[in-house]
Parts: C-alpha cells; structure tokens; sequence
C-alpha cells in the first residue's frame, strides 16, 4: 500500500484586517482538522484579500484617505521571522500538520507587499513561502512581483506539495514549472468564486495527473471593519463577496470532496498517492507525454525541492 492520509482543505474568512482576532481564528480552525495532516488556507487569510477596495487610486493620483487605509493593510499583514509567523509555526506544530496558509507578507526593507503562501512543517518550523509572481489587475498596486526565487515544492513524509496562487494558475508555464518538480499535491488558494474556477481545477488535476486541493474564502460585505463600511466604497458590491466554492480533485479529475459555496466550513478528504501514480498510465506531463526532443522548458531562479524530513519525537 502506498501513502494515504488525511488533508482538510479550510473555507472561512479572516477577522477582516484584525491580525490577532485573525490568528485566534486559525488557531480554532486548525482545531477543527484532527487527524489531517495538511491543512490548506485560502489565499490572503491573513489578514484580508481586499476585494472591492480602491485604496484611492487612480491613475496620475492617490488619496490621503487610502494612504491611512493602506497603513491599516499593512499593520494586519506578517513578516518573515516575525511573532506572527512564530505563532503560525506553533499552530503547526501541535497540530503535528503541514500547513500552508495565504498571507500577506510585507518586506519591512523595502516596504512592498507580496500575497505569499507560508509552509508549515508538523515540527513548526517554516520551511518555505511563495510569493505571487504576477498580481491580477488592481492587485498590482498593493503587491509586487516574485522574481521566481519562490517557485517552492516539497517533498515531504505525504508527498511533494507545491502550487501557486489564484490565476497564477492560468500561466501554463508556471503550471509546467510544477509539474516539472514532481508536485503530486497541488495547492491552489484562490480569491475566485465564479464557477469557472471549478474546471481550472478539474483541467490541472487531469494535466497534472496530481491531487488539487483549492481553497477560497467565505465573505459577505458585514465582515469588513465598520470604518471602511462607513467610505461608502463598498456600496455597490454584493452582500455576499465571495461564495467561496473551495474543492478537492484526484488526479484523475473526480471531485472527492466540495465544491463547497456559500458557507464557511472545512473539507476533509483522503489522499492516496498511488492514485498519482495510476493516472500516470496514460499521460505524464514531464514524461512519455512530454517530448523532451521538441519542447524545454527554462524556469530562472527556480529554487531545487526541498526535502523535508520527518524529525524523531526524540530529536
């Protein structure tokens, strides 16, 4: 028998711009997933995917209004080596879970943020990030770019994990990048609800031959503080701002756990890694599928996988 084992994949929204209310809330979340052993957040849970906020720009001008709110975004985000990251890393830890959560990540040197995944190990140590490589639309103004250095796998005790962010998942070359490093566990936090995302997910689980675990936030407008309420900015959005719609896809491209919508809640599924190998019978991306004579792909900066061993309750 190969590997098997339990991965929960979380449907919730963060306490919107609050970090400590958002870390108690992970902490509780985590709670709710024994006996998994990889737990996956959506992307910016910590502390808030802006959906709907201008943060007053426009183009030729910015607004001292924004700047004051651009402030509070940053005050709820996490740094590297950080308390918060610290905190993180204990959750991890006594939940004896891989975990890999969406953050904001600001880089207190140069001031720019990056929507970045943060890896866990069952140790609580933070063995790795990525960071978005290239923001979609509006986002550009509040993240920047990875420059690929952050394109992280991992092959840890359930597999090699890797994956990227909302419609980085549309860039067929840095899908191949995945793919390229052996990923078995595809992790796809997103902030896109609509239903189309659903067949995204089922065509990388079927391209991959890989398990797609995605994982979206549940918001409605009352979530957001009462101060950014009170702008009026969000007056013409919908009550509900994301439905969520966070699922679990074999690698042969069946649905084994959601889509879940309109809710918060956690999904738990299993995790058979031979189904990796059997769906590989017939197509392999990086294998007898690929023609390597005619096509290379050339990743710059791309770090190697990660080994990640198990530590001994001794050691």
């Amino acid at each position: 028998m190969g590997i098997t084992f339990k991965a929960s994949v979380i449907q919730s929204s963060p306490v919107l711009f609050d970090l400590e209310a958002t870390l108690d809330k992970v902490e509780s979340l985590v709670s709710q997933c024994r006996g998994s052993e990889l737990i996956l957040f959506p992307e910016a849970f910590v502390s808030a995917y802006p959906r709907g906020l201008s943060f007053g720009t426009v183009v030729g001008n910015r607004t001292e209004e924004g700047r004051l709110l651009w402030q509070k975004y940053w005050d709820s985000s996490i740094a590297e080596g950080d308390s918060v990251c610290d905190r993180l890393g204990k959750i991890a830890k006594r939940a004896k879970a891989f975990i890999a959560i969406g953050v904001n990540e600001k880089d207190t040197v140069s001031g720019t943020l990056y929507c970045s995944i943060f890896y866990y190990s069952p140790e609580g140590d933070l063995i790795g990030k990525h960071r978005k490589i290239k923001p979609t639309a509006q986002e550009r103004v509040i993240w920047g770019e990875d420059d690929g250095t952050t394109l992280s796998t991992f092959d840890t005790q359930v597999g090699k994990i890797g994956g990227l962010i909302c419609w980085e998942n549309y860039m067929p070359m840095a899908r191949m990048a995945m793919y390229q490093k052996g990923v078995q566990i595809y992790l796809a936090p997103t902030a896109d609800s609509r239903e189309s995302w659903q067949s995204t997910m089922k065509h990388i689980a079927l391209e991959g031959r890989c398990y797609v675990l995605a994982s979206n936030q549940f918001v409605t407008k009352d979530m957001y503080p009462k101060d950014i309420l009170d702008t009026g900015e969000l007056d013409n959005q919908p009550e509900v701002m994301s439905r969520g719609g966070s699922v679990v896809i074999d690698p042969l491209g069946e649905v084994v756990a959601g889509p879940l919508c309109n809710k918060e809640g956690v999904l738990t599924a299993e995790i058979k890694l031979d189904r990796v190998t059997q769906a590989k019978l017939d197509f392999d991306p990086i294998g007898h599928y690929h023609r390597p004579d005619l096509f290379n792909l050339t990743v710059k900066n791309m770090p190697a996988t990660l080994v990640v061993k198990q530590k001994s309750e001794n050691s």
